[in-house]
Formats: C-alpha cells, structure tokens, sequence
C-alpha cells in the first residue's frame, strides 16, 4: 500500500481508503471481517458517517487495539433521532451524535471532524449561523479531533468554505462522470444530460478550480463516489454505456489535485482484495483515458448513490436500500432473483409505504425521482 500525505495535517493515509456505509445492518462478524480484513491490507483511513448506533458500536469493537492504525473521519451534524439518521445544524444534538461515535467507538478523538454534507448557499449560510464551526474549532483546540473537514458534492459552496481557512480536509465526490465534460458545462448541464464529455483536458472549470485550490491551500482530499455506487462498473447502468475497472476509477481520482485517499466501499473481504489490487495493478490497467476521450451524451439524474442523505423519511422507509434492490431488479430485466426479491420483502418498510411527499428529493444531492421510484419498486415486487 502507498500513503500519501493529508494536506497540511501530518497524516499520512493510504491512498486506498475506506468509506465504511455498507457495514450499516451487517452483523458484527461480517462488520470485523472487513475492518480488518481493510487494516490487514494497510487501509488506515476510513470515513464513518453513519449515525446508526449499532455499526458504530460494531466498528468500534472491530478496531479494538488496532484503533490507532486506522485514521477516522467522523461527522459533525450526522445524528439519529426516530430510529433514522438525520442531517442536523443543531449544534446541541450534534454534539450528542459526536459523542455518541466517541463513546460506541471506544475512542477519545477522531482523527477528522468532518462537518457533514454542506451542498447549497443555503446550507453554508446555516452552516454559520448554527455553532457547528466553532465546535468544530473547539474539538480541535481540546484535542479531540486532530483536523477540522467537510463533506460536500458541490464545487462552488466547498470552494467557499476552503477559502475560509477553517477547513482542513474535504471530502468530495470525484469520478469522471462528475468531471469530465465540456469546460463550458454547468452543473445543471451535467446532471440533465444536455451536453456529453470534452476532449482530455474537459474537467468543468469549477471543480478544477476547487482541486487546485485544495492543493495550493494544503487541504487535502479524500474522495466519496468513485464508483458512482458501483454504476460505473457495470456497462448497462453506467452513463458511458462502457464499464469501468475498479483500478481506472481509482487511478482517476488519485490523477486529481489534492487527492489523498479514494474511500471505496466494501462489503465482503474479496470487495477489498479488488479495490486493493490497484496497488499492483500496471499503467494499461490504470488506464482511464478510453473515458476521457468519450463523445457519448451522458446523464447522472436519477442515479441513486445509496447515500441515503435523502432522509428522514416520515414513512421509515430506508430509500437507498429500496432504491438497490430496484436497479438490481431492473438490471435482471424482468427475472429478479429471488435473493434480491428476499431482501427487498424483508426490509421494515417498502416502496409501497411512500406517502409521496417528497422530502426526500429535496435532500437528495443527485436529483433522483424518488417518489416515481418508490412506486416502481412497488409495482415490481408486488408490495
């Protein structure tokens, strides 16, 4: 494993990281298998931004003595409250939250205190208003937190918030179906579809400007989404109608600016064994160029990320779960299997249980159709 150095923090992490999402609603020995089994192979960075408290506590017990060889991000404004996670600004019940994951995680400090998900000029405007900067800062000067980050899909409201000097470490969604198109390309353009990718050098202004900006000021970057939820792996969902290697898209992200550590995610030991394997992989297996070069007209809307910062939902539905088992439907084009079908009737509430209020996608980051989705899921798996 390589590690590269985390901005100006004097961390040093490895450039295969660890986004640890999918461990929510594993039992722990499936949870201590992979977090070790990351650990095992020199993985030492790891974002948990998961409010659950039972994958924190599973992931705290897993680390046990081996907590100091793995550096943690955890987030600042990621609570539980009704049974489901919430994104607050309530600098009270965030400081509950942070405490929560310091306590299940058998731990006195995080490594990143990651100030979570800051996507609009509305969010950064409540974001100074709401404390949760200045417990940020405050975590720091006590120690409890070794570096101050934030999470954001959004160029232009994370580059406002580097340029604050506050921020130390961003953690960002990065893959070339986010990043490459025309120079011209807003970010509406780009997930509408309304215009493809550029040549080479196509990167959108505002997220190269972002990247270079991280890189002058010394923040450094860990990356979210590098495989746009595993679509860029599979030829039928992903936008360029061509699969991506798992080596490609982490070799693209690591080509970016500031780029410290590609948080993918795991759900078996044989998920890190692929992810790891770039470390060997040679420059034709790196090689992403084919999708730099790519003229095909593309759209990331209505692509569920699984990130399920679309909730709370008043109904309990755990959307991002409904929302895998429908593509994986979907992409079987018409013969579900039955494991898939088994998992979806088992989950506490279903696509049939949307009331269609759409809270949801106003949350969501990615502009998916929730409520349209909801009601597919229903009428495919009959409930």
């Amino acid at each position: 494993m390589n590690y590269r150095p985390l901005g100006n923090t004097g961390m040093m992490v490895s450039e295969v990281g660890f986004g640890a999402e999918h461990l929510e609603g594993m039992d722990f020995d499936r949870v201590d298998a992979i977090v070790n089994g990351c650990l095992d192979r020199g993985i030492n960075m790891m974002d948990c931004f998961m409010a659950e408290p039972n994958v924190r506590s599973n992931i705290g017990k897993a680390l046990g003595s081996r907590r100091q060889k793995m550096h943690i991000q955890g987030h600042i404004g990621s609570i539980w409250e009704g049974g489901q996670y919430h994104r607050s600004r309530d600098a009270e019940k965030s400081r509950i939250a942070f405490e929560d994951i310091l306590k299940r995680m058998n731990t006195d400090y995080m490594d990143v205190g990651m100030i979570h998900y800051v996507d609009t000029p509305e969010d950064y405007e409540r974001l100074l208003k709401s404390g949760l900067l200045e417990y940020a800062q405050k975590l720091k000067k006590d120690g409890t937190i070794r570096a101050i980050g934030v999470s954001s899909h959004d160029p232009a409201t994370a580059l406002k918030l580097i340029k604050s000097g506050i921020i130390e470490v961003l953690m960002f969604s990065i893959n070339p179906a986010y990043d490459l198109m025309d120079e011209t390309t807003t970010v509406g353009e780009l997930i509408s579809g309304e215009k493809g990718l550029g040549d080479a050098n196509g990167i959108h202004s505002a997220r190269q400007e972002l990247y270079k900006a991280c890189e002058s000021l010394g923040v450094g970057i860990t990356v979210m989404k590098p495989y746009g939820a595993g679509k860029l792996l599979n030829a039928e969902l992903s936008p360029f109608k061509t699969a991506m290697t798992t080596s490609q898209c982490i070799h693209y992200c690591l080509t970016r600016p500031a780029v410290a550590s590609v948080l993918c995610g795991y759900r078996s030991v044989e998920d890190i064994i692929g992810s790891v394997a770039y470390e060997e992989a040679d420059a034709n297996e790196r090689d992403y160029s084919p999708f730099l070069s790519a003229t095909k007209r593309f759209s990331m809307e209505g692509n569920c990320m699984y990130c399920n910062h679309c909730l709370p939902c008043p109904s309990l539905i755990d959307i991002a779960s409904v929302n895998k088992f429908l593509d994986l439907a979907l992409a079987a084009e018409g013969s579900i299997p039955q494991s898939v079908k088994e998992h979806y009737l088992g989950l506490s509430a279903h696509g049939s249980d949307c009331i269609g209020c759409k809270s949801c996608e106003g949350n969501c980051p990615f502009g998916v159709p929730v409520t349209e989705r909801m009601a597919k899921a229903a009428e495919i798996f009959g409930k």
